[in-house]
């Protein structure tokens, strides 16, 4: 699992206060304080990390390997490896993950969806009704 590898820097900042309208591309870590309106995406060829603070807005579509989020997002999330939901986490899209972890008062408007090699299985199952 991802939290076993060495995890990339953050080299980049988007700070509170700031704001961004347009697409960010951005390589091994990028941390958002601020607004970004567009969509985020890290380079798939290299492992990355984001981190959405409490203060931070995204409206957008996010990918990266390991997507930390604690503020808003409005738009779907993609973690290729690890998701993980701080207490004031606020999104209102589908949520993709390959390894999910929800802190209480975390809060997902969307769908979620597990993201699974051939070989695995589901990690979650529902219970269904035998009448």
């Amino acid at each position: 699992m991802f939290g076993k590898k060495v995890q990339p820097p953050i080299k980049s900042l988007i700070a509170q206060g700031s704001r961004i309208e347009g697409d960010i591309k951005f390589i091994e870590g990028l941390r958002i304080d601020g607004e970004v309106f567009g969509d985020i995406r890290a380079n798939p060829e290299q492992p990355s990390i984001l981190v959405i603070s409490e203060a931070a807005l995204v409206q957008g579509e996010i990918h990266a390997d390991h997507v930390i989020i604690n503020g808003n997002v409005r738009g779907p999330v993609h973690a290729r490896e690890l998701l993980e939901l701080q207490p004031k986490a606020n999104i209102e899209g589908d949520v993709s993950y390959k390894a999910l972890e929800m802190h209480q008062g975390a809060v997902i408007a969307g769908q979620l969806r597990p993201l699974l090699d051939a070989d695995e299985k589901p990690l979650l199952k529902l219970a269904a009704n035998n009448f």
